[in-house]
């Protein structure tokens, strides 16, 4: 009996033991899942404040932080624009994204199904009314007696709010307080600012939203009131999955440090508190109001169209190369939107070479050479296309070079990522471009490494504020007083 008795005990212990190594390794696994993959993919919505595009980069709250996290890690930085929050928990909860950058509003039901982080920052929410068009020269005093100031007011009222936020939650629970029936319409079309438009429209009376979104869009509609609070002041934050305290625990120590610190102050005034932030919205160029990359969109859609490029990708190489100005002019002597290199010019017969119509047929009709050159070797065309950008930056030769070099060491020279862009690296090196295998010897193959990556990012970018080709995909402005041309 006592050797029993003292076998069980041991028994029950190696089990336990065992349970907690694979408790752990469960706990673990994310955090080092992620910095393994050297890849964060965070989920955001595209609004004006936390993500969109303005003159061809990337910008918003969110991105920025998201991007200065990033960079300090040392991670890719994947970003996936989901407006839907269902969608958003569903897609977090699944494995699918590892992290909820939004504008999230803390609340002990969500605390249920996710983690979140230290907050952000501190908001309550507010009723969004306009004010009617003869009472805008009225003082503050006179238009309390025309709004709705008082939550009691709020009794029969319809308000338009977007579903599995916290604004229907706050608008049943207010509806409990005061004993009357506020009608909510929950809507699974529109964002927060669009509906925000629809009530300085007209469209819709009411609508809820955070506090410092609301002054952001009060400074494109002067004429809607934002005055009228809704809740307390509540905790923004990211959010991760339960299982997750490892990377939690990271993202925490990371945001309480940047918090403290200037960039982040300025980036908060950036776009909740200073006058740039609604500049941003009024212009052609922002993503939501105007949908235009550059003022040659039209011009790229239609060559590109035609020689069945993605006028996206096509905006991203421009971006990169020139950043959009038709006189750009490098060191070697490239020139144009595409920095066309003399001889390429005058081998697609171009004239002027300056001529921005001239010069993206000029570039499209070399990145259509390419690719067909590297078609028969490598067949998956989102791999090929690594390999023809690269090309486009630096040259052929150089990038066949790297895929001799490749071959030579056991590595896929089929395969960009860790396999040739490791040797296109090493060419700035003597062991390597002095190799006998290498035609072409020396190149600074930092360049084409960076441009490769640059260029398909922001063309993520691109993909993500306008999926289907069109000029603005989620239009947060009124109709009329959109850049549409």
């Amino acid at each position: 009996m006592i050797a029993t008795a003292s076998c069980a005990p041991l028994g029950n212990s190696k089990r336990q033991a065992n349970d907690q190594n694979t408790e752990n390794k469960t706990k673990n696994s994310e955090l080092s899942r992620i910095l393994e993959s050297r890849e964060l993919n965070v989920v955001v919505d595209y609004n004006s404040t936390n993500y969109f595009v303005y003159r061809g980069q990337p910008m918003g709250f969110q991105y920025e932080l998201l991007k200065a996290f990033a960079d300090e890690m040392g991670l890719g930085l994947k970003i996936h624009v989901s407006n839907r929050l269902g969608e958003t928990f569903e897609g977090l909860n699944s494995g699918k994204y590892d992290l909820v950058a939004k504008n999230l509003t803390v609340t002990k039901e969500r605390s249920e199904q996710v983690n979140f982080t230290e907050p952000l920052a501190l908001t309550r929410q507010v009723l969004v009314q306009k004010i009617p068009e003869g009472a805008r020269s009225l003082t503050s005093a006179e238009l309390d007696h025309l709004l709705v100031r008082e939550q009691l007011d709020l009794a029969g009222k319809t308000i338009h709010v977007q579903r599995n936020t916290v604004y229907v939650q706050r608008l049943k629970h207010l509806s409990d307080e005061i004993g009357e029936n506020i009608h909510i319409v929950e809507d699974t079309i529109y964002g927060v600012e669009q509906l925000i438009s629809l009530v300085a429209n007209g469209t819709i009376e009411y609508t809820i939203c955070d506090e410092n979104v609301a002054q952001v869009n009060q400074k494109y509609y002067p004429w809607i009131d934002i005055a009228t609070p809704i809740s307390f002041n509540q905790k923004i934050s990211w959010a991760v999955r339960k299982d997750a305290p490892k990377w939690k625990a990271l993202l925490d120590d990371w945001i309480t440090s940047y918090k403290a610190t200037d960039d982040y102050k300025y980036l908060y005034y950036k776009y909740f508190s200073g006058y740039n932030s609604s500049r941003l919205v009024r212009s052609e160029f922002h993503s939501i109001s105007g949908g235009m990359i550059s003022e040659y969109d039209y011009l790229i859609r239609e060559i590109a169209e035609k020689y069945k490029w993605d006028w996206r990708l096509v905006a991203s190489i421009i971006m990169q190369e020139s950043n959009f100005d038709q006189y750009a002019e490098s060191w070697m002597g490239a020139m144009g939107l595409m920095q066309l290199m003399p001889k390429t010019a005058e081998l697609y017969n171009i004239e002027d070479i300056t001529d921005p119509k001239e010069n993206i047929r000029g570039g499209l009709e070399y990145l259509t050479w390419l690719d067909e050159v590297f078609a028969p070797i490598i067949r998956d065309s989102d791999e090929r296309l690594k390999f023809v950008l690269a090309s486009y930056n630096v040259g052929i030769g150089h990038v066949m070079d790297a895929r001799k070099l490749a071959m030579k060491y056991g590595r896929d020279p089929n395969v960009w990522k860790d396999q040739v862009d490791f040797f296109i690296l090493k060419k700035s090196i003597p062991q390597y471009y002095n190799d006998p295998v290498v035609k072409w010897g020396y190149c600074r193959g930092e360049e084409p490494y960076q441009y490769v990556i640059k260029v398909l990012d922001r063309y993520q970018h691109y993909l993500n504020v306008l999926p289907d080709g069109n000029n603005v995909a989620l239009v947060s402005l009124p109709v009329q007083q959109a850049s549409w041309k």
